[in-house]
């Protein structure tokens, strides 16, 4: 693959034997295996940095320094992982679900090289130093940039390239979780456009061979290992009804509390003023809660086996371990600052993703509301609670109830608590909904029109560009000119609509031919009426920035067949309602075609 890579020719040759010997969807199952396996393999270097970190920075510094190098800890690896941005990617390194959607929707499933090695270092730099994010998001961009570079090396189509950045996405989750039934149904659920049963061999394959991978690295053991002991029981069916609607609530106030923090430190003009605030306030909760030390795995294994021992080990409150009410305090604590703590480890600029943080907050969230149940007597398995807490803040937060369903549905290796999942998903998912329109990594996207949704309507129009439709030969006129001068404009055109323009370039207004048909053959009025006089405003006037999406809309509300274009005051051309159902009958076909 690396001499393809470094010899023109000899990618020509490989190309041409392709061409003659595979056909393309052979072809496809081939990269999606070698997708897989380079996804497995990147997800077991990230994986493998960030435990070799930790272990370098706190093996036993707790007995010797106390807490408080976890104040300057966070701050050097966040502050290493900027400088290795700044001056050696010399790119933005942005957050990993939302830049693989923006490269379906908005980039032709386009992401830039660097993304193969810049969010493995440094995400791994900001979470081994203590950040409290996750490792999934920047593994999905690693992978999605590797399906995508390997598609461009390969010269395939964006079709094609679409579905080796899905494989590359499933591949990511089978491997860190070593859950390849989940990581389908999450390349489905959250990241892919449409899918036909030819593209689910390619995510078989690839989700199937990063999971092989990490095994064969990683070992056997998985990252939450947990067995089901107690099974569901009908009499617990109205706890998990509502510790759905109490993880969806969490989930919102995630989603509102982050976009807050996020708008705050965007209004810092200085990357150094962001750094030393954001690490700060995260080296002081850290201190405070030094279970939020990083991406929270170990913290999470405990909750998962009813162990609440993290709240108090190596931290300000081992005296009151005994204390139920603090155990109470300190969990909904911890709950209400990891959000503060994922917040400004992004703010201050650290790389790392969300999928952790849902986790942690679900488990949680999960064994505070068993335990606050069992000190009235209810008799709540703590485990079970804890998974169901999880399933519901991934639906919450991911907008993603099937993969949460399945997800914790093979961290526990069967499926004895599938009902539960259900509720519990369910109703967490409808929750955040009402409140939240979109997941917390689409609504950056969508505000701004740049979302690709399942909506198959609405994603062919996402896809369609403005310069493949705008039309720029339609005649244009002054307003000095007279019906004269109009009329032989309309001899050399084969249109109804004319522009009017200054000799600025700016629009004026249009002439419609429909409007002037009965004074064109009137002689006598050829130099008495200025088309000034003939001109009307447009209903809508396009800018060249405006989603199709917003663009439909304005000749819904205008009924017009055709729209003025502008860049700013200029004019630039029309769009044509025809246009428009003619390129995305041409785009629907293609993206559906088998």
């Amino acid at each position: 693959m690396l001499s393809i890579m470094k010899n023109p020719n000899l990618l020509g040759k490989f190309l041409k034997w392709r061409l003659r010997n595979l056909s393309q969807n052979q072809f496809v199952l081939i990269l999606s295996v070698i997708v897989g396996f380079t996804v497995g393999v990147a997800a077991v270097i990230i994986k493998n940095s960030v435990h070799f970190i930790q272990l370098l920075l706190t093996k036993d510094f707790v007995k010797e320094y106390e807490n408080y190098l976890y104040f300057a800890y966070p701050a050097i690896g966040i502050l290493i992982a900027i400088l290795f941005v700044k001056y050696f990617v010399r790119h933005h390194v942005r957050h990993g679900i939302p830049s693989v959607l923006y490269a379906i929707s908005k980039n032709n499933g386009i992401i830039k090289p660097h993304y193969m090695f810049s969010s493995v270092v440094t995400s791994a730099l900001t979470v081994g130093f203590g950040g409290s994010v996750g490792l999934e998001g920047p593994t999905v961009i690693t992978g999605a940039s590797i399906g995508s570079n390997i598609g461009r090396l390969f010269r395939l189509e964006y079709k094609q390239i679409t579905l080796l950045l899905g494989c590359a996405c499933a591949g990511a989750i089978a491997a860190i979780f070593k859950a390849p039934i989940a990581a389908i149904v999450f390349a489905i659920e959250v990241i892919m456009l449409d899918l036909t049963m030819s593209s689910m061999i390619p995510l078989l394959l690839a989700s199937a061979t990063a999971a092989l991978t990490s095994y064969a690295f990683l070992g056997q053991n998985v990252l939450y290992p947990l067995e089901v002991k107690e099974t569901f029981q009908l009499n617990n069916f109205p706890y998990y009804i509502l510790l759905g609607f109490l993880t969806g609530i969490v989930t919102v106030y995630f989603a509102k509390l982050y976009l807050f923090i996020n708008k705050v430190f965007d209004r810092m003009n200085s990357w150094i003023t962001r750094l030393i605030i954001g690490s700060t306030i995260l080296g002081v909760l850290i201190f405070l809660f030094p279970s939020l030390y990083g991406e929270g795995y170990e913290v999470i294994n405990l909750c998962l086996n009813g162990n609440y021992t993290y709240l108090f080990e190596n931290s300000l409150y081992f005296n009151y371990s005994n204390n139920f009410i603090i155990v109470l305090v300190l969990l909904f604590a911890v709950v209400i600052v990891k959000v503060i703590a994922t917040s400004v480890t992004f703010g201050a600029g650290g790389i790392g993703g969300l999928f952790a943080p849902s986790l942690f907050l679900g488990s949680n969230t999960g064994l505070l509301f068993a335990l606050f149940a069992n000190y009235f007597g209810a008799g709540l398995p703590l485990s079970n609670f804890a998974l169901a807490g999880m399933g519901g803040t991934i639906a919450g937060i991911n907008h993603a109830p099937l993969t949460a369903i399945f997800l914790i549905a093979e961290i526990t290796g069967g499926y004895g608590l599938i009902v539960p999942l259900m509720i519990t998903s369910a109703i967490a998912y409808t929750t955040s909904k009402i409140f939240q329109k979109n997941s917390l990594n689409n609504i950056m996207l969508a505000k701004r029109g740049e979302l690709i949704t399942h909506h198959k309507d609405k994603a062919v129009l996402t896809l369609l560009k403005m310069e493949r439709i705008i039309e720029t030969d339609i005649k244009t006129i002054t307003p000095e000119k007279t019906l004269g001068d109009l009329v032989k404009v309309i001899s050399c055109s084969n249109r109804n609509i004319y522009a009017v323009i200054d000799e600025n370039k700016s629009l004026i207004g249009i002439v419609l031919l429909d409007h002037i048909r009965h004074l064109m053959f009137d002689q006598e009025l050829y130099k008495t009426i200025l088309v000034s006089d003939l001109m009307v405003t447009p209903p809508n006037v396009v800018n060249v920035g405006d989603s199709m999406e917003n663009i439909m809309k304005m000749f819904e509300e205008s009924a017009a067949w055709n729209l003025p274009v502008v860049k700013g005051e200029e004019y630039i051309g029309f769009v044509s309602k025809s246009k428009i159902f003619s390129a995305y009958r041409k785009m629907l076909i293609n993206f559906s075609d088998e």
